[in-house]
């Protein structure tokens, strides 16, 4: 027999208050026209006071569970990705897992930005192949609001907060062909200055304001996106033939569209929520699979890959049967 990871329920959660292009365009000096034409993104969602990471995450999580028709007494292991915690320590994991109601279950947080949900999904269904856990809540959950330079149009107006949940399941079968069938993730330090946060307890004793150089990760973001995809595919013997939807990291539609084209894959494939989400970091990935399997594009059955790459650099890339 041969254990799996399934996705058994997936959910989302979004600040109340949306901003869109215009709104943001009255306080920092862009328009809708210019955020557009080199993003695609048209809103995004701000967190307000009261609303955190953990918040977000919690709800999130309570809509997978509830799609998948359990308790949270059930869940016996939560990794929480995030680049924008509650507190420096302890993780939010830890506080998603008191707001659910559970006393004890293995809870910690993933450090990998943008990445995160990759690297998270992946430690989950290790985990779970190896009998670790069982039932597992894998979160991406950002308030990247609060670490943005507002008075930096290059950067400020990419942002969003948000947070989506996947909940996966050990299920044992003769041909293993459900659930997560290959994973591969990568991480290269020398590029830090590309993307970074330039503050930290053991540097600067502050949180910092997010820095990039955007034409350069731009490049990097292509190549390496469009390589871990090929990786994924060739571990799982299959072709970009064989792939239903692809669910992309949403930084920008620029990097999708070429990721799509340097790999061949039709743009109809594409999950994109770029332009009304904006890049919500390691909730992207999640929350783009929540929003199209609750749409009904994904779909029992379908081969879904998730990618993303984020700061760091890392990136990583994950392929499922759903």
């Amino acid at each position: 027999m041969i254990r799996r990871s399934i996705v058994l329920g997936t959910g989302s959660a979004l600040p109340a208050r949306s901003v869109s292009n215009a709104e943001l365009a009255q306080r920092v000096d862009t328009s809708d026209e210019w955020i557009r034409e080199r993003t695609g993104i048209q809103n995004r969602y701000i967190a307000d006071e009261g609303e955190t990471t953990g918040t977000l995450a919690t709800d999130a999580a309570k809509a997978a569970i509830e799609m998948a028709g359990l308790q949270p007494s059930d869940i016996d292991l939560i990794i929480l990705a995030t680049a924008t915690p509650d507190q420096t320590f302890p993780a939010t994991a830890t506080k998603v897992q008191a707001a659910l109601g559970i006393d004890d279950c293995v809870s910690f947080d993933v450090a990998a930005v943008c990445s995160g949900f990759l690297y998270a999904i992946t430690v989950a269904d290790s985990m779970i192949r190896t009998g670790a856990a069982n039932k597992a809540l894998v979160i991406g959950s950002e308030t990247f609001s609060r670490i943005l330079d507002w008075e930096d149009r290059g950067t400020c107006v990419l942002f969003g907060d948000g947070a989506g949940a996947i909940l996966l399941s050990a299920e044992e079968s003769e041909d293993g062909s459900r659930g997560i069938l290959a994973s591969k993730l990568h991480a290269d330090g020398r590029h830090n200055q590309l993307l970074y946060v330039d503050g930290g307890p053991s540097t600067t004793g502050t949180v910092g304001k997010l820095r990039m150089r955007g034409q350069e990760v731009f490049r990097h973001a292509v190549t390496n996106l469009a390589g871990v995809l090929r990786e994924v595919l060739d571990m799982a013997g299959m072709t970009g033939d064989d792939v239903d939807w692809v669910v992309p990291h949403q930084a920008n539609a620029r990097i999708l569209d070429a990721t799509a084209r340097k790999l061949g894959l039709s743009s109809d494939k594409i999950v994109i929520t770029v332009d009304q989400h904006a890049n919500t970091s390691a909730a992207s990935v999640p929350l783009a699979f929540d929003q199209a399997v609750r749409d009904g594009r994904i779909e029992r059955g379908n081969i879904v890959v998730m990618e993303a790459m984020g700061g760091g650099f890392t990136w990583g890339a994950c392929l499922l049967r759903f």
